[in-house]
């Protein structure tokens, strides 16, 4: 075999391979022997099948088996003997690609480009030079007050009540919606409870149902919010076509030990606790994804190298076509987020690529601190997937086991929570007391992480 070098610019190498005709035939001839006596042909015994018909019978197929035993062969040789490690698998091209018929008929060198596109030496930081501020917030007793007060309203009973609905009473309705005077989309619904007051619709609509009765009719004039989620409606006036089948008043409710006994505990205290655990772990997370961003952005910062392009075209055009969706499915247009397509491309190809430069550093590390994820790990956490998913949990364990791009999909996030935990270690964090409003204040760089 000949490897001629023909590009070394970046991250990306090409070489020329020659493996000679003969090289080829010799492996297509052992092939064919091993073969021999399992084929089974009419009028020949068991392994007394004559090479030249053998060969006229299976040739093709053998040498074109042969062939791309030897292209992996050849590539793998070239990768070890350089030191290379692959970014994305290798390009591999004919050379000659008419005269791909003919090399399988035998006597032809096999030459082929190989393009391949490697990952970047990668010198990691100091990590103990990494400052991190832990936001950390209080569970106090108002907020856990707060909570059950918020679970016992929604547990409150309402028994049916004769004469007109007032603020706090439930109503139950049937209701079409009316954009023009034409119907749209996921304006009609029935048998839907309205607790007068909640502010649970849109603004002006449990307004105009104050007064109704069971078994009026009313037209509701209401304008969707500019902000609505469903951008084909904001800002628009509508009209809704009301049934009112009945209306219930609240009853009362009283948080004490018989209300957290209706809920299956042993009593308020108990009910207490499990609140405060639960608003305590919520807000661990929140904090924790905070740290994490903070930890990102060090890493990007302290580490700076070209990413391999076939890793960021890849994670670019995962980004754009979820952008795309996203946008489609709100009837949104670049013009309303008041930039250009060119530019939304700009700004997320370097979201991008801070992903794929991250990603790198991440695994660089783990490597380097031979941080594992075992298949205990990996077979927790597709348990807690399948969970989420009551009734299918079978097919969904039996999905991750036959895909192994699933399965990658699994263990990747954990492997980066570890490595994070890592770096965690060594980094200084101090801890800051704050508000809940103050944890919970959305960060502009949210989603670019990893």
């Amino acid at each position: 075999m000949q490897v001629t070098e023909t590009q070394a610019e970046g991250l990306k190498r090409a070489f020329h391979v020659v493996v000679p005709a003969s090289d080829l035939e010799a492996r297509a001839e052992a092939r064919l022997d091993e073969i021999k006596g399992q084929v089974k042909l009419n009028g020949f015994r068991p392994g007394k099948v004559p090479a030249a018909h053998l060969k006229r019978m299976y040739g093709k197929s053998v040498m074109s088996e042969v062939i791309e035993l030897i292209i992996n062969e050849s590539n793998g040789k070239v990768v070890e003997e350089n030191g290379f490690r692959l970014a994305l698998q290798p390009k591999v091209k004919l050379t000659d690609e008419g005269e791909a018929e003919a090399l399988l008929d035998g006597g032809k060198d096999l030459v082929y480009d190989l393009e391949i596109e490697i990952l970047p030496t990668i010198e990691l930081g100091n990590f103990k030079d990494i400052a991190v501020e832990k936001p950390v917030v209080e569970v106090t007793d108002a907020e856990v007050d707060e909570t059950i007060q918020r679970l016992a309203e929604s547990n409150r009973p309402y028994e049916d009540k004769d004469g007109a609905a007032a603020d706090g009473d439930r109503v139950t309705i049937d209701f079409a919606g009316y954009i023009d005077g034409e119907k749209f989309e996921g304006g009609s619904a029935e048998d839907i409870d309205v607790v007068l007051g909640s502010n649970g619709f849109i603004p002006g609509f449990e307004e105009q149902l104050v007064g109704i009765a069971a078994g009026e009719n009313r037209t509701l004039k209401v304008t969707f919010p500019e902000d609505y989620a469903a951008t084909d409606l904001a800002g628009k006036e509508a009209s809704f076509e009301v049934t009112c089948k009945s209306v219930a008043a609240p009853g009362e409710v009283t948080v004490d030990d018989e209300f957290a006994k209706g809920l299956g505990l042993e009593g308020l205290e108990q009910l207490k606790s499990m609140v405060r655990e639960r608003t305590s772990g919520e807000h661990a997370a929140i904090s924790r994804q905070k740290v994490k961003r903070v930890l990102l952005d060090a890493l990007d910062e302290m580490h700076k190298f070209d990413v391999p392009e076939g890793l960021l075209e890849q994670e670019f055009n995962g980004v754009w076509e979820q952008v795309q969706r996203d946008m489609a499915g709100q009837g949104r247009t670049f013009a309303d987020e008041n930039t250009t397509e060119d530019e939304a491309k700009a700004d997320y190809r370097k979201i991008a690529e801070r992903r794929v430069r991250l990603g790198l550093v991440l695994a660089e590390i783990g490597e380097q601190n031979k941080i594992q994820v075992t298949d205990e790990e990996v077979t927790r956490a597709l348990v807690e997937r399948a969970r989420q998913f009551p009734g299918q949990e079978q097919q969904v364990w039996d999905y991750y086991r036959r895909s192994p791009e699933a399965m990658a999909s699994v263990r990747a996030p954990l492997f980066e929570e570890k490595v994070v935990d890592y770096l965690l270690e060594l980094a200084n964090v101090t801890e800051k007391p704050v508000s809940k409003d103050e944890l919970y204040k959305e960060d502009e760089k949210a989603g670019e992480e990893a």
